[in-house]
């Protein structure tokens, strides 16, 4: 029996046709292919041609699982950069799916995590006695393009996925870096309070970067005729964080000098939220630069600033932490649901 999966994005829409394999819990893939959500007038119109013309000699799903970039209130979704409004129920009678579900594309992931293969995650902190309270419960915090957070209860008989908005939380900064960062960013972005997002995602990064740069020690950097053509150019600006990683892998000091910033903001960030919701089944790090970081994650200075919790660091130490390096976990995620929906 087949059912299908989609990572449903303001840039790109990732579909994929999926099986249900006999002694196999994991979704098997039969086809995907990539849309550039720009180039179509609707979503249904992606669907239609996924289905009508790349899918024609492969029997028609029967669930489909969407992951949405966006808020969703009763099935019904809006894709804001596109202007699309989709809904499930439109969807499933339309493409005539058995059960149709629309989900944010961040909370979609709690679904893949009893499906995840060992070479789809490298774990930074293994834990061998997990404590019996709280067991259940998985976080998964994730920087992309913004700073995603997902929580839920994985049991033997159920997945219940819990909203979160953690990634809105006011910043608050270590030292005095981060303090004057911080100052920074509220006068250049005008605005009163500057949250977590603001920092740890990938925009972020560049915020960051723009910040260092803005000193007198860094006028002649290389990066700065690219911020001059950031003003008239937005896919510049997307690019930013690749270059500010690729800068400091070829050892550009000041880059150095933004990534531990960002590195250290994002640990801290994530043992304040082991903390809060004591996740001993597991602190799961996602988004777009999971894997990208890898080498940073498990770095001195990183562990070091999880650990900064003082008397309570030591609850820190007995809950897992976990890098997905799955670029394509969203697609998976949305397959593992729409397999669960198959039973309904």
């Amino acid at each position: 029996m087949n059912f299908l999966a989609c990572d449903l994005g303001g840039t790109k829409v990732l579909l994929g046709i999926f099986e249900k394999v006999k002694n196999n819990n994991s979704p098997k893939l039969i086809f995907k292919k990539k849309y550039i959500s720009s180039n179509w007038n609707s979503f249904e119109l992606i669907l239609e041609d996924f289905l009508k013309n790349e899918c024609k000699n492969i029997t028609h799903p029967s669930s489909a699982c969407f992951a949405v970039a966006g808020p969703l209130s009763n099935n019904k979704a809006k894709i804001i950069n596109l202007s699309w409004n989709i809904s499930g129920y439109a969807l499933q009678n339309k493409f005539n799916f058995k059960s149709c579900e629309l989900i944010n594309d961040f909370a979609v992931q709690i679904y893949g995590i009893p499906y995840l293969k060992k070479n789809q995650y490298s774990t930074i902190q293994n834990v061998t006695k997990p404590k019996e309270t709280n067991k259940d419960l998985h976080t998964i915090v994730g920087a992309g393009t913004g700073l995603g957070i997902s929580r839920g209860i994985i049991s033997e008989k159920y997945v219940k996925v819990l909203a979160s908005e953690g990634g809105h939380v006011e910043f608050s900064p270590k030292s005095e870096l981060e303090w004057e960062l911080k100052v920074w960013l509220k006068k250049s972005l005008n605005v009163e309070r500057i949250s977590c997002e603001r920092i740890v995602s990938g925009i972020g990064l560049s915020r960051i970067a723009e910040w260092r740069l803005s000193k007198s020690d860094a006028e002649d950097h290389p990066l700065q005729k690219y911020f001059q053509g950031m003003k008239i150019s937005d896919s510049l600006r997307k690019e930013l964080p690749k270059k500010i990683c690729n800068l400091s892998n070829e050892g550009d000091q000041l880059m150095n000098e933004v990534e531990e910033i960002w590195v250290g903001a994002y640990a801290s960030l994530l043992g304040d939220i082991a903390l809060q919701e004591l996740c001993y089944g597991g602190l799961w790090i996602s988004g777009g630069t999971a894997s990208k970081h890898l080498k940073n994650f498990k770095s001195d200075l990183f562990m070091k600033r999880f650990f900064d919790k003082g008397r309570l660091k030591d609850i820190l130490k007995t809950i897992p932490i976990k890098v997905i390096l799955d670029e394509e976990y969203g697609l998976f995620s949305a397959a593992c649901r729409a397999k669960m929906l198959l039973k309904t």
